[in-house]
């Protein structure tokens, strides 16, 4: 998709932010060197058979013998990020297939024409309101997000929304802000996710159904807050592209998504339309499939490469062109694929240096004895930290929640309470944790720098932050 007939430009001061390649690798090196002075330690596991997995037992931690990781342990975990036999969380390779796959799928529909067309059309008829697409977008995000914990679904949206918001006159950052924080604050307000508040409320003993108003509220006030700031970032851009947050690299960007401003002049054709009616066919398949069949990566990949072959024939690709655009377009997000590899690494460092239990334990010798307010939000905080070392929601609630829920009757704190501070604080921190798939992976198919979007979400994180510990502290206090 890159157009190598344009040279990059040469990177600006703010553009010599290291790569997230770097970073990754550089958070990996840090939590080996961790290891050598954070205790090892664990708590007793019993098999669940409500949760079909093992959960900790409140009182049963004790310390084991160290395993301090070395460089090579170093230089191992970004391989064993893929797949480690010994560490089933950490694995990433049907997530990085999965991505593969899309860019397969992309590159094909992409050399249809179909997109290009399409995009056009959208922007003829949406002259002058494109600003509404941005909310009616983050609400179907977020209502993905809060039912089934729409995450790593997302990636197959922003290689398409991007370039519709380029072309509306924003940023690629606005599409990916789009996506990144519709679904992710979906995730934070979850209501029915079985992937968040089913598992939690099961682990913490009780229906999945108390506290759902709170949790209500806070969706429907974040979401509110979530939409207000992208469409004051996306205005703001509009009116001047100057101040883009990635103004450095709009031309290339535009290169990149557009191919040369081609989407604005391709007439949109019979042939086009039925491949635009494939593509959304295809999508609202893994919506379903995911909602009610359990898919997950395997069979979400093997209904994009089905649709591949049913686009290629029906946009007469032809064979030759559509192996070459189905491995042009993998090739396109190889880099992602590495990166998300790269950040489960630092979770497969974290399990053998045996540390994630004891950062545990100490999380729950600090909620004894405090008042009802300050027990949940400290809990909120606690929440916030576990969430950096395990970004997955459901392997968080597994691992914590069978001991902070119990600790919240101590404390007269009901444990819906417990539940709702446990996903909030996971929903806030994996909207920039680079330990997260979601994030890191959005960032680089979007061509965002992780700096430009850590100064564009820092604001908002705090007031959402705001938002969620002054709920909480209702929640207490009624």
């Amino acid at each position: 998709m890159t157009d190598v007939t344009h040279p990059s430009p040469e990177p600006t001061r703010t553009d010599r932010f290291p790569s997230a390649f770097t970073i990754l690798f550089a958070l990996v090196a840090l939590v080996a060197l961790a290891s050598w002075f954070v205790p090892a330690g664990e708590y007793t596991r019993v098999a669940s058979e409500a949760l079909g997995k093992d959960v900790p037992v409140p009182g049963t931690y004790a310390t084991v013998a160290a395993t301090p990781q070395g460089l090579w342990d170093v230089l191992r975990a970004p391989i064993a990020g893929f797949y480690d036999p010994d560490s089933y969380a950490a694995n990433a390779i049907d997530v990085s297939l999965f991505v593969l796959v899309i860019g397969g799928f992309l590159g094909v529909v992409n050399a249809t024409g179909a997109i290009d067309a399409g995009i056009g059309a959208a922007m003829a008829r949406m002259r002058g309101r494109e600003k509404w697409m941005i909310p009616v977008l983050m609400a179907l995000f977020a209502l993905g997000g809060t039912t089934y914990g729409m995450a790593e679904e997302t990636l197959a949206f922003y290689a398409i929304l991007i370039p519709v918001m380029i072309a509306a006159g924003y940023d690629a950052l606005t599409g990916v802000a789009v996506i990144l924080l519709g679904a992710g604050i979906g995730v934070l307000g979850s209501t029915i996710n079985p992937f968040a508040t089913t598992i939690a409320s099961n682990a913490a003993g009780i229906p999945f159904t108390d506290g759902i108003g709170l949790r209500l509220a806070i969706l429907g006030l974040g979401w509110a807050i979530c939409v207000w700031w992208v469409m004051r970032y996306a205005a703001r851009v509009k009116a001047d592209e100057s101040r883009s947050l990635v103004a450095s690299r709009a031309a290339e960007n535009e290169r990149h998504f557009l191919r040369s401003g081609s989407a604005r002049v391709v007439p949109l054709t019979t042939n086009h339309r039925i491949v635009l009616l494939l593509f959304a066919v295809t999508f609202a398949v893994m919506i379903w499939g995911v909602a009610s069949q359990g898919w997950w990566m395997a069979e979400m990949s093997m209904l994009f490469l089905a649709a591949a072959l049913v686009i290629g024939v029906a946009g007469w690709v032809g064979e030759k062109p559509f192996v070459t655009a189905f491995v042009d377009g993998a090739r396109d997000l190889l880099g992602v694929a590495l990166i998300i590899g790269l950040a489960r690494g630092i979770v497969v460092v974290m399990d053998a240096g045996h540390m994630t239990d004891t950062i545990l334990h100490s999380a729950e010798g600090l909620v004894t004895g405090v008042s009802q307010v300050v027990y949940v939000n400290a809990l909120f905080a606690i929440e916030a930290g576990l969430s950096f070392i395990v970004p997955s929601t459901s392997g968080l609630a597994v691992l914590s929640m069978p001991i902070l829920a119990p600790a919240s009757d101590f404390a007269g704190v009901d444990r819906s309470l417990a539940v709702t501070a446990y996903q909030s604080a996971s929903g806030l921190v994996n909207l920039i944790t680079p330990t997260s798939a979601v994030v890191v992976g959005a960032l680089a198919i979007g061509r965002v720098p992780y700096d430009k979007w850590l100064r564009f979400v820092a604001p908002l994180l705090v007031i959402l932050a705001v938002l969620i510990m002054g709920a909480l502290s209702l929640g207490a206090m009624l």
